[in-house]
């Protein structure tokens, strides 16, 4: 430690006790030293003199030895004073391991404690009673009635099943007039939480496997057998190359192939759709769903619907909108979309069942919502291969064993169901703690009047004074405060 005297009292006076100097502390932070007790007493050895007061067997405690320690690793103090020339009486520039030391030692030996500090201001005020309220207008309006805080919730666990009804009749050179059912424009028959419904079609009737012109196109056109190669394998061809070169038609020579003859031409897709008449089908949508977390069930089909009203009901937003029987045109209308447009080419629709369930109310009341929307690609700027399309076929073999097949290059409308909601009950662990970060968001308040108090008012050096008080604990053998009293 550094034992600083201070200039002699004038004669007469008594002398002013010494001060301690921390080589932490700014200048002009010195502490006294207390005065040796009446009658003499013996003082405790130190590396620059005795303090008076205390005897040399004294144990200094933890704190004390603590202290003792600091002097030991924080040599050079007194021994920088000793080196500066006499009557030097500019304050000392203490080194960089003093500055170090001293801030270990403002590590180990200062804590802080909040003061409470009383500003009566009516802009302070003000600014703190707004932020609270705007703390408690969202704690209340938004945690607890909007976004429901106080309930505990879970996720719902959802089957689906459908079914689609509806007669179509075509009439065409290829086919002439035909009746198309379920069986027909339904493919797979099951598939899961999804149905796909046929609405055009490019038909490819009678082929026989065996050896046929390709397709014209840039790698099939020829005119003469060298331009073919024989076993040569397209990605886009429709079968292997014999190395024949033969007429397609009266103008144009294409590469032999051995494939299923006649090849398919699928450049032209009929307009407008095959199966137009779809947009009149229905689908029947059942769907059953589980709360796991509070064993609660229940299904679309509503305790309130009987048979009778099933038959001749049809799902409508507005008259009927627990009915579970949707027409087709009328989803594809809802999403926005153009039906006739659509069957040409297909496409992919979402059908929506948003099960939200508050389960602190009556369970009549928790009741499917159901919307739609278009999922595959409608932006105008990108047109390459739009729609839904795949291709199969129907085999066939003649009394003389031959194998036929008609091939089908099916474009149509996938149906998704898309199931999601969650269920709420009340719950008084969410509730305590949603309302313990309620409570501690009114801290919040206190910072930023601190912040405005501090730092933007005018008197922010005079507040900043009443709220910071340092105290030195008598451990040190300090006995006097220093920065503000009051």
């Amino acid at each position: 430690m550094n034992l600083i005297s201070l200039p002699q009292a004038a004669q007469g006076e008594p002398a002013a006790p010494p001060r301690f100097r921390s080589p932490h502390l700014g200048c002009g932070q010195g502490r006294r030293l207390p005065e040796a007790p009446a009658g003499g007493g013996e003082g405790r050895q130190s590396g620059a003199g005795t303090i008076p007061g205390t005897s040399p067997n004294t144990s200094p405690g933890a704190a004390g030895a603590l202290s003792g320690l600091l002097e030991a690793l924080c040599p050079g103090g007194a021994a920088a004073a000793a080196a500066r020339p006499a009557g030097d009486s500019r304050p000392p520039s203490p080194p960089a391991a003093m500055v170090s030391c001293g801030a270990l030692h403002s590590f180990l030996f200062e804590y802080d404690t909040p003061r409470i500090v009383l500003i009566r201001s009516r802009k302070v005020g003000l600014i703190n009673r707004g932020v609270q309220l705007a703390i408690l207008a969202y704690v209340i309006g938004w945690v607890f009635l909007w976004e429901k805080g106080y309930q505990e919730t879970d996720s719902v666990v959802s089957s689906v099943t459908m079914k689609v009804k509806g007669v179509a009749l075509t009439n065409t050179s290829a086919l002439g007039a035909r009746i198309w059912d379920v069986a027909d424009y339904v493919i797979p028959p099951q598939a899961e939480n999804a149905v796909f419904v046929v609405t055009n079609a490019i038909l490819t009737l009678n082929q026989r496997q065996g050896y046929c012109p390709d397709l014209p196109d840039d790698t099939t056109e020829c005119k003469v057998n060298k331009d073919c190669v024989p076993g040569y394998v397209d990605i886009h061809s429709s079968g292997i190359q014999t190395g024949e070169c033969v007429a397609y038609n009266n103008t144009i020579k294409t590469c032999e192939v051995f494939a299923w003859c006649p090849v398919e031409d699928d450049n032209v897709v009929p307009r407008p759709a095959l199966l137009q008449e779809a947009e009149n089908f229905t689908i029947l949508v059942k769907n059953n769903i589980y709360y796991p977390k509070f064993n609660f069930s229940k299904r679309n089909i509503l305790p309130s619907i009987n048979s009778s009203y099933l038959k001749k009901c049809i799902y409508d937003s507005q008259t009927d909108p627990f009915c579970p029987i949707f027409r087709l045109g009328q989803i594809v209308k809802a999403a926005g979309q153009n039906f006739e447009e659509m069957a040409v080419k297909g496409g992919v629709m979402a059908l929506q069942i948003n099960w939200d369930c508050n389960l602190d109310r009556s369970a009549s009341l928790c009741v499917p919502e159901y919307s739609f929307r278009r999922l595959d690609n409608t932006n105008p700027a990108h047109t390459v291969s739009l729609g839904y399309n795949f291709r199969f076929a129907k085999y066939y073999k003649d009394p003389n064993g031959t194998e036929s097949r008609t091939l089908i290059k099916a474009y149509g409308i996938r149906f998704d169901v898309i199931v999601f909601g969650k269920a709420g009950k009340f719950d008084v662990i969410p509730t305590m703690v949603n309302i313990g970060s309620g409570l501690a968001l009114f801290g919040v308040a206190t910072v930023l009047c601190d912040i405005f108090v501090l730092y933007c008012m005018k008197k922010r050096y005079y507040y900043r004074e009443k709220k910071y008080k340092y105290v030195e604990d008598d451990e040190l053998g300090l006995i006097e405060t220093y920065g503000t009293n009051s």
